[in-house]
């Protein structure tokens, strides 16, 4: 009987583009006992499924290290905390040995560039050891081929291992060929001199295209080392230790890991709840938002449930340890995190997919070119134009312009974006959210305030200003978020003057009481009013139905023993929400909202701004599930959110949107944050992705143009007509043109603007 199928999850090193991840996966997959691999560029990381019988996991990291890539095994039994920590160091580590390759590249090439320029001034030259000079360049240039530009050359062996082609397979052989002609020029050069060809050197083409893709690497690198922010924020909002009551009624705090099933844990006013639970004593209300994005504070009582990195309020309650560790919500919602950003992304990157048949295409015409000129060119001749020839094709397709054809137009739009209030943490995001056709948005935080305010105010046969302002001074004596927002609705009215309060006793899950200037003032919910014997007139009993009925939350207000008034609290709509839906529209786009409050609540804000569809009573585990139900109907997907609980959809969606007042851990698994609390940031992004993905496939053009017409002359097409050759300085020339076409193309991007 075959051994049961193990997984095992490995840290991959040392990959940089689309066809890396290939070659990994094609190794994994090719062991013996492997019965699937998946290798994800984004996360570094490759999921193994193998046979226990078969291959162990020593010969699964051999088959990578073979491949020419390191790897890091994750021990089962370490915790996500240590493994985040070990991942974090190893980035860091590679992000340093990678400014110090740049560092030594970019010092040299400046050295080299100057020196190399002696070549156009003869009167200078005059007075220069051309030999001397020449030595003196390739000693300058050594240090930047060997350690700088190592890994390129290593990518590109271990690519033609594997009978592919990548961005590296270019860069070594464009680089390579200038420096290897260069190398002939400077240990022979009687060779050039007695066919009559000056030996020219190109040993600033190879260190100035090597500093360049560095740069370019470390720019990249430098955001991929945020990729496991969104786990560290939310591994850190756990609490770190919880206080358990022990046989014998005495309480000790003890650290997280050492909680049990059936612990009993005292929660006190302020302090996070450890773990899940079941309230066992006590009430209090819970501010839940960090899960559910949901503003108001949930009320518990014996029986309820609680969850841990939750926000005790003003009431202290015990309760009963019900899941630990792995089987936390906080840390479902991380693993959900983790999976939907290990999941394989649809696009793969265009220069990626180009140089695949690029590359042998130049190869395969830089051969032919060599061959034809070695056999048709006179005797005399022959060899140094064949070698000429073929060095100028290869120079020409040096892919300097192709490496800058996507960074500098991200460049360029991501600081477009940021003047904006678009962030966007990383290039897939916004070449992604070009396909976009379906905006998902989180209602609470997102179209509205996310916090409650007072929308409605009524107090029949009174001095409204009056009780207004008795039911302020009550409810600033108050820690409750309704009561805030009453003292915020007194002050924006001039009722907020401060006023004599004596006896304040916040009455748990009802409300509050005191006495202000001599009278008994209640504010609170209906059963507070019965509690106290206060009769409710059928008018405030009517009005009060007509607030419910609009999905609002009703305070009720007596004075001196008397129902005085009542207060209809909602949380509102983004004055600028209907606005930025109604362009989202008008783009194409259809824009779904998605809550997790009741389908009344959810009806009425859908139909405020401007949305025919919905999700209503959406739990947190199950936003994830809604996006990927939406993009199994064929849709390109754009999540917008707030919460901690719109992390997994946010990381799930093909775009993750995350409004900027939110939470740290949905901005972290989002790609892009809207820096102000406004949707039109969503607009902003959507369309700037659009004339960036232009901007992009106008440089690609630009970056092949002078390829496809400059290959053929390079070739010597032209030769026998025209008598035309293209000299490898030339070549490189025409390489550099493309590059300032591509560069001055992507500046167009600062004309943006966003109406």
């Amino acid at each position: 009987m075959s051994a049961t199928p193990e997984t095992t999850t490995l840290d991959i090193e040392g990959m940089t583009c689309a066809s890396c991840a290939s070659f990994v996966e094609r190794s994994l997959s090719r062991t013996p006992g492997v019965q699937n691999a998946l290798v994800n560029l984004a996360t570094e990381k490759a999921t193994v499924q193998y046979l226990p019988d078969q291959v162990t996991p020593a010969a699964i990291k051999e088959a990578v290290v073979k491949a020419g890539y390191g790897v890091t095994e994750r021990a089962p039994d370490t915790s996500a905390a240590d493994r985040q920590a070990d991942l974090d160091a190893q980035k860091a580590r590679a992000y340093r040995q990678l400014k110090r390759r740049f560092a030594v590249a970019a010092g040299l090439a400046l050295v080299i560039m100057p020196l190399s320029m002696l070549m156009l001034w003869p009167a200078l030259l005059e007075r220069v050891n051309v030999s001397w000079l020449n030595y003196a360049l390739l000693l300058l240039t050594l240090p930047v081929l060997l350690y700088s530009g190592r890994e390129f050359y290593v990518s590109a062996w271990n690519g033609l291992r594997h009978r592919a082609a990548n961005m590296d397979t270019l860069i070594a052989v464009g680089t390579g060929a200038a420096f290897l002609y260069s190398l002939a020029a400077t240990v022979v050069p009687g060779y050039f001199h007695r066919r009559g060809i000056m030996p020219e050197v190109y040993y600033d083409t190879t260190a100035t295209i090597i500093a360049l893709i560095l740069l370019g690497k470390v720019l990249e690198l430098r955001a991929k080392t945020q990729t496991s922010a969104a786990m560290k924020s939310l591994l850190g909002l756990q609490a770190k230790t919880a206080r358990v009551v022990r046989p014998g009624g005495q309480e000790m705090d003890v650290p997280l890991a050492q909680l049990q099933l059936g612990d009993t844990v005292v929660v006190r006013p302020g302090e996070k709840v450890a773990t899940d639970g079941v309230v066992t004593e006590g009430h209090s209300s819970v501010n839940e938002a960090m899960l559910t994005g949901e503003s108001l504070p949930v009320e518990k009582l014996p029986g309820a449930a609680v969850f841990g990195a939750t926000l005790n309020t003003t009431g202290s309650f015990r309760f009963r340890v019900t899941k630990v560790g792995a089987d936390t919500l906080l840390a479902q919602i991380v693993k959900l995190v983790e999976e939907a950003q290990g999941s394989r992304a649809p696009i793969q990157r265009l220069a990626d997919k180009v140089s695949a048949v690029f590359v042998p295409t130049v190869v395969v015409i830089a051969i032919l070119t060599f061959v034809l000129w070695f056999d048709l060119a006179p005797e005399s001749t022959r060899l140094p134009l064949a070698l000429v020839n073929f060095v100028a094709v290869l120079i020409i397709a040096c892919p300097c312009a192709l490496g800058l054809a996507t960074p500098t137009a991200m460049m360029v739009s991501t600081g477009k974006g940021a003047e904006h209030g678009v962030l966007i943490r990383n290039a897939e995001a916004l070449e992604k959210a070009y396909q976009v056709d379906t905006v998902l948005l989180d209602k609470t935080g997102t179209i509205t305030q996310g916090e409650p305010a007072v929308t409605d105010f009524v107090a029949p046969g009174q001095n409204a200003a009056h009780v207004l302002q008795l039911a302020a001074a009550v409810e600033r004596h108050s820690e409750h978020p309704l009561a805030a927002a009453v003292v915020r609705h007194a002050e924006a009215q001039s009722a907020g003057g401060s006023m004599s309060v004596t006896g304040f006793r916040a009455v748990e899950g009802k409300g509050a009481a005191a006495t202000v200037e001599g009278q008994a003032v209640l504010i609170g919910n209906r059963r507070l009013l019965s509690d106290e014997g206060v009769l409710l007139s059928a008018e405030l009993a009517a009005l009060a139905d007509q607030l419910l009925a609009q999905a609002k939350t009703v305070l009720y207000v007596a004075v001196a023993g008397r129902a005085a008034a009542l207060l209809g609290v909602a949380d509102t709509v983004r004055d600028t929400s209907a606005a930025a839906i109604k362009k989202l529209q008008a783009l194409g786009i259809e824009v779904v909202m998605m809550t997790g409050d009741n389908s009344q609540t959810a009806a009425q804000v859908a139909a405020q701004v401007g949305i025919g569809r919905y999700f209503a009573e959406v739990l947190p585990a199950d936003k994830a599930a809604t996006v990927k139900a939406l993009q199994a109907e064929g849709r390109t997907v754009a999540m917008v959110g707030d919460g901690i609980n719109d992390a997994p959809a946010l990381a799930q969606a093909d775009v993750g949107l995350a409004i900027g007042s939110g939470t740290d851990v949905a901005m972290q698994a989002a790609g892009i944050t809207l820096m102000r609390s406004d949707l039109h940031g969503v607009v902003t992004a959507i369309e700037l992705s659009r004339q960036t993905i232009r901007t992009i496939k106008q440089n690609l053009f630009f970056a092949f143009v002078y390829n496809i017409l400059g290959i053929p002359i390079a070739a010597g097409l032209l030769y026998p007509v025209l008598g035309w050759l293209l000299s490898p300085m030339l070549a490189a020339g025409a390489m550099a043109l493309s590059s300032v076409s591509v560069l001055t193309n992507s500046l167009r991007l600062r004309a943006f603007d966003n109406h």
